[in-house]
């Protein structure tokens, strides 16, 4: 079953990442880069935790555990989740529309290594989770202490609240594997993404102050230079 999602997962965003790249006319990413780009979905927060300022969050209590099916309005509210603390890509999720278990069925899904955001609509039906760490409720409109630095294979972190919105530099990548994606909410469909691409070398971003998140894998740490 978890290898249906990430099958399903790589068709998704990979098609994504083939039109991203398509219509920037290349750079150092190509139309060869999307099946990277799906597994870029796999973020690892590692040390950038710390960075995020995501201390105040200590001793909140999770929302629900981080691996069973979920039945949405039962077992879960409608809202916008975080799971941190994620290695190795382990952390899979998944919404699906009904109970078949069928492909047909898949809303959206990830692999996650650190962090990642998801919001669960009320018309979900199952949320999935296998090897996460425990779910907790987030305010989407929660403003923090942005930081001005993320850690490159950092996973998802919520603009304003974890990171500042400004302009990125991500140096000394190699083999197309830095994936980055700039995404205005956290449902994870097509439409959730605003920008993204695969790079080598240097990469450099604008994240704007209306961007939701911004998701980072494989990347040099990115440091804020405007």
């Amino acid at each position: 079953m978890g290898m249906k999602g990430k099958v399903a997962l790589g068709a998704v965003v990979g098609i994504v990442v083939i039109g991203a790249v398509s219509a920037n006319g290349g750079g150092d990413g190509d139309g060869g880069s999307g099946d990277k780009g799906s597994s870029a979905s796999a973020q690892r927060q590692s040390g950038g935790e710390k960075d995020a300022g995501k201390a105040e969050d200590a001793g909140k209590k999770a929302a629900f555990a981080g691996d069973g099916d979920f039945e949405v309005g039962a077992d879960v509210k409608p809202g916008t989740y975080r799971t941190t603390g994620n290695t190795d890509s382990m952390c899979y999720w998944e919404r699906a529309k009904d109970a078949s278990g069928e492909m047909d069925s898949l809303l959206a899904n990830d692999n996650v290594s650190g962090t990642s955001y998801v919001t669960v609509k009320a018309t979900d039906k199952i949320f999935k989770s296998s090897g996460c760490n425990d779910w907790e409720a987030v305010d989407p409109k929660a403003k923090g202490n942005p930081a001005a630095k993320m850690a490159g294979d950092g996973g998802m972190f919520a603009v304003g609240a974890d990171i500042a919105p400004g302009t990125y530099k991500s140096t000394g990548n190699t083999d197309d594997m830095c994936y980055w994606e700039r995404a205005k909410d956290a449902e994870h469909s097509l439409d959730s993404i605003i920008a993204n691409d695969n790079v080598s070398g240097t990469a450099v971003v604008t994240i704007s102050a209306s961007d939701g998140y911004f998701k980072t894998t494989g990347c040099k740490d990115w440091q804020k230079t405007g």
